[in-house]
């Protein structure tokens, strides 16, 4: 499935009420809960980012923890549908954006990215996309990581899944934290990981603005 099969795929769904069964479904609710607990386990959070933010279903959850939360994502419908939804805070910064290409000079002491490295084009671009987070995230910060499986993602025609992207930031992060989500179909099984960024900031590239 290449890049702008993705893309058209993830415009379609997003027009549904309820994309993927974010809130109506007992594994994205449990997922979601896991997902928040993994992201809230040093207290609030000062300067988040949320990469893929589908119909914001996890944003409106994460958003009242954050002093600052940037939410990025490659469609724009959502984006649109994201920010109606948590319209009621105005610390939200909302970009479109690849995440291959997304930047920034600040760094995040969060960054949360479930269920969106598998749309990428094949390995070598989600290994781009992993060094590029990496460089984003302040020293001592942490990473939030979350996707079906590798066996479950190559079914789906993808690359790579979470196996595949755990080896990779685990290259440069210390992982703290796994926990499995497992539903009642074999497509709802998930990985979730908590990452920290133990480098000293001496040691860390300097991001472009």
């Amino acid at each position: 499935m290449n890049l702008d099969e993705n893309y058209q795929l993830l415009e379609r769904e997003l027009a549904a009420g309820d994309p993927w069964q974010l809130d109506g479904n007992p594994f994205e609710r449990e997922r979601h809960a896991q997902m928040l607990r993994l992201s809230l386990a040093d207290g609030f959070v000062m300067n988040a980012l949320e990469v893929g933010c589908a119909a914001g279903a996890f944003t409106e959850k994460l958003a009242p923890h954050c002093e600052r939360l940037t939410v990025v994502d490659v469609v724009p419908r959502a984006i649109d549908r994201a920010s109606l939804r948590t319209k009621q805070w105005s610390h939200i910064t909302w970009i479109v954006s690849d995440i291959e290409q997304f930047s920034r000079a600040e760094r995040f002491d969060l960054i949360v990215v479930a269920e969106v490295l598998y749309y990428l084009r094949d390995v070598a671009e989600m290994r781009t996309a992993v060094s590029n987070l990496v460089s984003m995230l302040a020293p001592d910060g942490h990473l939030v990581f979350g996707s079906a499986r590798d066996a479950t993602c190559r079914g789906w025609g993808h690359a790579a899944g979470a196996e595949t992207i755990i080896a990779m930031l685990s290259e440069t992060l210390v992982e703290v934290e796994r926990v499995q989500c497992q539903g009642e179909s074999a497509s709802e099984d998930c990985l979730l990981a908590r990452f920290r960024n133990s480098a000293p900031s001496s040691l860390l590239l300097k991001n472009p603005s």
